[in-house]
């Protein structure tokens, strides 16, 4: 056996699969609703991004109690029960890209800009998170009327 093969029937075994890595670094994670396929995708993502992932998953738990989480598209998404989902994340080469579903309502808003008209989009690269920034924009995002998918 090959160590590519022997990996592979080691992980069958033991019942355990690493996530794939897609282009730009970003998990495969089948899709799911609940902490766990958030909590695997965070743990899945590569390098200082995991971290990160695990920091914007506090904040947003933080301000948001009871905030309802899912993988869709192999990107996590972060919720409010009956109002639809505010927040989403992708991991991209060089960076985080976190997506405000109605960033054009927040102030001041989110720099990316995005062919959908109330979506804002926020790069963030490694070293250069703005933690109160962020809680401040994921309060007010998580008080709007949320995206249905």
């Amino acid at each position: 056996m090959t160590d590519k093969t022997s990996k592979r029937k080691e992980q069958a075994d033991s019942g355990a699969t690493e996530p794939r890595l897609l282009s730009g670094g970003n998990p495969q994670i089948p899709k799911g609703y609940g902490n766990g396929p958030v909590q695997a995708y965070i743990a899945a993502m590569p390098g200082w991004k995991s971290a990160l992932g695990r920091r914007i998953d506090a904040i947003v738990e933080e301000v948001v109690p009871g905030v309802s989480k899912a993988v869709k598209w192999n990107s996590p998404f972060w919720g409010v029960e009956g109002q639809g989902w505010f927040l989403s994340l992708h991991c991209f080469t060089h960076y985080v890209k976190v997506t405000f579903f109605r960033g054009t309502s927040l102030d001041p808003v989110p720099p990316g800009p995005s062919k959908h008209p109330e979506v804002r989009y926020l790069d963030i690269r490694e070293g250069a998170f703005d933690a109160e920034q962020f809680t401040d924009w994921v309060r007010q995002a998580s008080r709007l009327p949320g995206e249905k998918m």
